[in-house]
């Protein structure tokens, strides 16, 4: 289809995918909203995908811009992100995660922090469509772009949708269990991004 870089759509794609882990974020999502019904989970869900795709869209095409007016620098957003991650991390190892469910906004908190971002449309994430965006150059790499990122987000939507199944079958014990483990995926994460801003700042590119 000359409408649309296939090349550029699957690179897109598979490089978003790796960052943003659909399946990585099926436990996590679980220990958030776990205690919740199936109804306000599928809102949770689906909320969190908006937010990170508008946040991604949002830096696609203004990302520089913004960066440079607030004089932000790449490193200092990923530590920025790094360090809210490990304070959701610390509450999910241990057993606070029931924080991020009082409220009367429960739904709304949980998918715009940590679901939608940073945990889905993170430091990562962001950086990668930013490089991506500046390959466009016409209508069928700006159509493979956009393809790429739409439809890493109908695969994060999905692995959230189908976790509901899954909580049914793992219950509460497991729900536990689950939180325990995300907990230390996310600190594992976090730590991975400080580590990361840090070295970019003693190579003085912050």
């Amino acid at each position: 289809m000359s409408w649309l870089d296939l090349v550029l759509m699957t690179e897109v794609f598979v490089t978003l995918f790796v960052i943003m882990d659909p399946v990585g974020t099926i436990p996590i999502f679980l220990a958030l909203t776990g205690g919740r019904s199936a109804a306000s989970m599928r809102r949770a869900a689906w909320q969190a995908v908006a937010v990170s795709f508008g946040v991604i869209v949002a830096f696609a095409f203004f990302g520089q811009q913004i960066l440079a007016y607030l004089n932000i620098s790449l490193p200092a957003l990923q530590m920025a992100g790094g360090l809210l991650l490990l304070l959701i991390a610390l509450e999910l190892l241990t057993g606070k995660e029931e924080s991020f469910s009082a409220g009367a906004n429960a739904n709304a908190n949980v998918a715009l922090v940590p679901l939608g971002t940073p945990m889905m449309a993170g430091p990562g994430a962001i950086v990668a469509t930013m490089v991506f965006s500046d390959r466009v150059g016409g209508l069928d790499t700006f159509a493979g772009v956009a393809m790429g990122v739409v439809l890493v987000h109908v695969a994060l939507w999905l692995s959230m949708r189908f976790s509901v199944p899954i909580l049914r079958v793992i219950r509460e014990s497991g729900v536990l269990l689950v939180s325990r483990i995300a907990g230390l995926l996310l600190s594992a994460i976090a730590v991975q991004l400080m580590a990361d801003a840090v070295r970019a700042f003693l190579a003085g590119e912050g």
